[in-house]
């Protein structure tokens, strides 16, 4: 199909034969660019069958089309109100498309659970705002005009604190003009415009009206339910939290009339219901768009709360957040398991994790505590980042580097939070073949099993499905539950074979077997979940404290920004985290969660201690060149690097020293010192005290 004929079958009206065109019909040039411009637009971007069908089905009413109001924009709706002029085929200027004048961005959640606690200086700032200013006769006109009724007492009040006295006179010299009204009934006194005797009427139908009106100006409707209605809305649109009991109580109508005429005003999406003054029981309803103003208040109250500090001084927040310095560090089992927690979904090099980034923030590490954990069952490790790249097929079958080694990347994680550390995977022996095929198809009908178990249900040899195995670990499918097998791996050491004895099969005495440690799996979540982005936002939040872009450079659990950023602001909203600036020198929003700011707030005010601390490149605080100026080192097995107040001062890379700073030489030697011990003598040196290894 020709593109002027795709043309024509949508917008039949505007599209016209170039012999007989009209002024302003658009006519396709014949050139190849031009057609291949429009079929990509019109068939792949746009689908005209489809257009075509939705069309053909509205016109012969197999589709039946309603109309509902919102409160937002549609999601449907979005492509359209962010169209680019060119988008539209009639000349119509910018100005007058409706869509420019619609915003997008959702001022406030759906649920007001989701908001967090409102400031009251805030309630109370944005309310006076909302309220009529009334500064002359003039002014308490319009006011009488849009709040339909006003109480002499608010009025009065009102004045006073404003320091304008003057109301009362302005009220007499309306009622001379007979532009208002006084209405006195049983629950006090009122002022009125005449244009609005007609709507009150109905609603007071005892009230003395002074002085008397003429007639006229009391016919209209007689509907009172709609009266009252009209006379609430106008309240709510100049106050702030009211509750149904308060506005009975100032306006004199029955509390059943208002608490129906409330909740026809939530169910068309004017007012938001829920709890905003602490000091008020009972459930409160306010406008949305003073709502709005008020959560807006309120979060650049808080976020003018923190000031912004330089790299250097969160490098060192995040040593203490992390448990890196030496005041910091866990302890025992549950240090371990809380370590774990904080950094599971980052993966680090297979011959670091254990020695160099576990031991470095648990004091007394033990490798019995880190088999203890995964024997019993609550911690898992495995290669998470392939799953999430769908690359497993890839490195299962690549023979261009060992199936498992030093530098392999691995977590360790939580076996709770596989479901959304994983995501949804599959785990199906597509992409390959022969041993890692068969073992694959074996612990997918079998479930964990033991290595000997793997050997009999395969019939291959011990060292074929062991080799099978570890090539599967590499592409992220399979795991073991125990961590001796990994370390033996690492370490190279061929395991003791076991003998089966004097009367083994066939008579041979010194027949052997190789013995399983644990039993082996595939890396699968047992329930995925679809939307990861808030439990990956919360990990996040956990690990680094203070979260924005730069710090997902090295994270494998690392999200889409702008899907992690909706996460975010919805949990601001509803006061779980902070957000504001709170690094200097990077661009975009920064969240943090409260307890981080708190310990942000005390680093910054505490003066440096001047302790140099070495960590490994692997680590996830290796952010040189990330957080602070300079090269960054590469997460490399044997790399490592020293921080001296937040700042990175050297590293070793390749067994060369490379100088990251320019410091006296003095500080550089004691860098060195530092780089040269072992991770395996971690903590202070005697002779050394300012000078720590991790």
């Amino acid at each position: 199909m020709r593109s002027d004929d795709l043309l024509a079958a949508v917008f039949p009206a505007q599209v016209a034969c170039p012999d007989n065109a009209a002024p302003g019909d658009i006519q396709v040039p014949d050139h190849p660019l031009v057609f291949e411009t429009m079929r990509d637009c019109l068939t792949e971007a746009m689908d005209v069958e489809g257009c075509k069908e939705l069309l053909a089905g509205i016109s012969d009413g197999s589709i039946e089309i309603f109309g509902r109001d919102t409160v937002q924009p549609s999601a449907f709706s979005h492509q359209i109100l962010n169209a680019a002029p060119y988008a539209f085929l009639d000349d119509a200027p910018l100005e007058e498309r409706r869509a420019r004048a619609v915003s997008l961005r959702r001022a406030l959640p759906e649920d007001s659970r989701d908001l967090s606690a409102l400031d009251p200086a805030a309630i109370e700032r944005e309310s006076a705002n909302a309220w009529p200013r009334m500064r002359d006769a003039d002014e308490l006109h319009d006011a009488l005009l849009v709040l339909g009724l006003l109480p002499e007492s608010t009025a009065l009040a009102g004045t006073v604190a404003d320091g304008m006295g003057a109301v009362r006179q302005w009220f007499e010299s309306l009622v001379e003009a007979g532009r208002a009204y006084q209405l006195e009934t049983a629950t006090g006194a009122y002022w009125a415009a005449a244009e609005r005797l007609s709507l009150l009427r109905p609603i007071y139908p005892d009230a003395i009206i002074d002085p008397a009106p003429p007639a006229h100006l009391l016919d209209g409707n007689g509907n009172r339910e709609e009266n009252i209605y009209s006379v609430l809305l106008g309240w709510v649109e100049c106050s702030g939290p009211l509750t149904t009991g308060e506005v009975a109580k100032s306006l004199g109508i029955p509390l059943d009339d208002v608490q129906y005429a409330f909740a026809r005003l939530e169910n068309e999406g004017v007012v938001l219901r829920g709890n905003f003054r602490t000091d008020v029981e009972g459930e409160e309803y306010c406008d949305r768009r003073i709502l709005a103003r008020i959560h807006r208040s309120t979060i650049d109250t808080l976020r003018r709360e923190v000031e912004p500090v330089p790299p250097a001084t969160f490098m060192r927040f995040l040593l203490r957040w992390q448990h890196m310095d030496p005041a910091a560090r866990l302890h025992g089992e549950g240090g371990l398991l809380a370590a774990i927690e904080q950094l599971q979904g980052f993966e680090s090099a297979a011959g670091a994790i254990e020695e160099e980034v576990l031991r470095s923030r648990v004091s007394d590490y033990s490798p019995v505590m880190l088999d203890r954990l995964c024997l019993g069952g609550e911690v898992a490790w495995g290669r998470v980042s392939l799953q999430q790249t769908g690359q497993q097929s890839e490195a299962a079958t690549s023979k261009s580097r060992p199936a498992f080694s030093k530098a392999t990347p691995i977590t360790m994680v939580l076996r709770d939070s596989l479901d959304w550390v994983l995501g949804p995977t599959g785990q199906d022996g597509e992409g390959l073949a022969g041993a890692p095929k068969e073992v694959v198809a074996v612990l997918d009908r079998r479930g964990a099993s033991f290595l000997s178990d793997i050997v009999s249900a395969t019939q291959r040899l011990p060292s074929d499905v062991e080799e099978a195995l570890w090539t599967l670990a590499a592409s992220g499918r399979v795991t073991v539950d125990g961590v001796e097998a990994l370390r033996q791996r690492l370490g190279g050491k061929a395991r003791r074979p076991r003998r089966i004895g004097r009367g083994g099969r066939n008579g041979r005495a010194d027949q052997q077997r190789r013995r399983g440690y644990s039993r082996w799996s595939l890396l699968e979540p047992i329930d995925p979940v679809d939307d990861r982005s808030e439990p990956i936002a919360r990990q996040l939040l956990d690990r680094y404290g203070v979260l924005f872009p730069e710090l997902l450079a090295r994270d494998a659990l690392s999200y889409r920004w702008r899907d992690l950023v909706r996460v975010l602001r919805r949990l601001e909203a509803r006061g779980e985290i902070r957000g504001g600036r709170f690094v200097s020198g990077f661009i975009g929003e920064q969240f943090a969660l409260p307890e981080a700011v708190e310990l942000l707030r005390k680093t910054k005010n505490a003066e440096p201690d001047g302790l140099f601390i070495a960590l490994s490149a692997c680590d996830p605080l290796n952010l040189a060149g990330i957080i602070s100026p300079g090269p960054r080192v590469a997460a490399v097995v044997r790399n490592r690097l020293v921080l001296r107040d937040g700042l990175p001062i050297a590293s070793m890379e390749n067994g060369s020293l490379v100088e990251l700073a320019n410091v006296s030489p003095e500080i550089m030697e004691r860098a060195k010192i530092v780089l040269s011990v072992p991770v395996s003598h971690a903590g202070y040196q005697q002779d050394q005290p300012d000078l720590v290894t991790v």
